[in-house]
């Protein structure tokens, strides 16, 4: 379904994703935008997602550091970039623009990852509620993005979140345990969560989580 007749402001696309719905362009120079509604669509269930030893000695180990909220554009420039799993991008500059808006309003987060200063990987996604809902990611360094999608599910778990949207279930995101439910299912998941509140920052803002501290609220009982 296009969405070249109605102007998509950051409150519209506030409404569509409570509706269940997101937008996508064809790719980064297509000016328009279509809105996407899976048949079968992709979530982690935040009780069990998993965590490898290897991976988690890598997050214990802190050798990459983790902010949230710090940089959006060098989050969202580097899930743009062309990479080894893709050629193109369906970022475009009308994405990146109301993306920014909700950025600005408190309802788009970013988590980055750091190494000797440098970004290099890192997610962004949209927070509603008890919902959120995972937009993209990107790495230039092993594992970088396998960090800070712990560290964001450490955050949503120790926030009191019900639900992470995927929107497509991958392969690399099937080894932390993300499944596909009917349209129906997500439904009923995404009303329960809209109907209960979360706290994005139950970690105070600016504060820099290790590895150990994410961990352990993976390990502490899901709320």
């Amino acid at each position: 379904m296009r969405g070249d007749s109605v102007e998509i402001t950051p409150e519209i696309l506030l409404k569509a994703y409570a509706a269940g719905i997101f937008p996508m362009a064809e790719d980064a120079d297509d000016p328009s935008l279509f809105w996407v509604e899976p048949r079968e669509r992709g979530i982690i269930p935040l009780d069990t997602f998993h965590v490898g030893k290897r991976l988690a000695r890598t997050v214990r180990s802190d050798t990459f550091q983790v902010r949230v909220d710090h940089d959006f554009d060098g989050v969202i420039d580097g899930c743009a970039a062309p990479g080894r799993d893709r050629e193109k991008t369906w970022i475009s500059k009308r994405i990146r623009d109301l993306y920014g808006a909700l950025f600005e309003a408190g309802h788009c987060h970013t988590v980055e990852v750091y190494q000797e200063g440098k970004l290099v990987g890192g997610l962004y996604g949209v927070s509603l509620k008890s919902a959120f809902f995972g937009e993209s990611m990107f790495h230039t360094e092993r594992d970088a993005s396998k960090v800070a999608l712990v560290h964001l599910v450490a955050r949503l778990r120790r926030g009191g979140f019900t639900l992470l949207d995927t929107q497509f279930v991958t392969p690399h995101l099937a080894q932390f345990g993300a499944i596909e439910i009917s349209r129906r299912q997500y439904k009923l998941k995404l009303q329960a969560a809209l109907d209960k509140d979360a706290d994005w920052h139950t970690w105070p803002p600016g504060k820099i989580v290790t590895g150990e501290e994410a961990l352990a609220a993976l390990a502490a009982s899901n709320p």
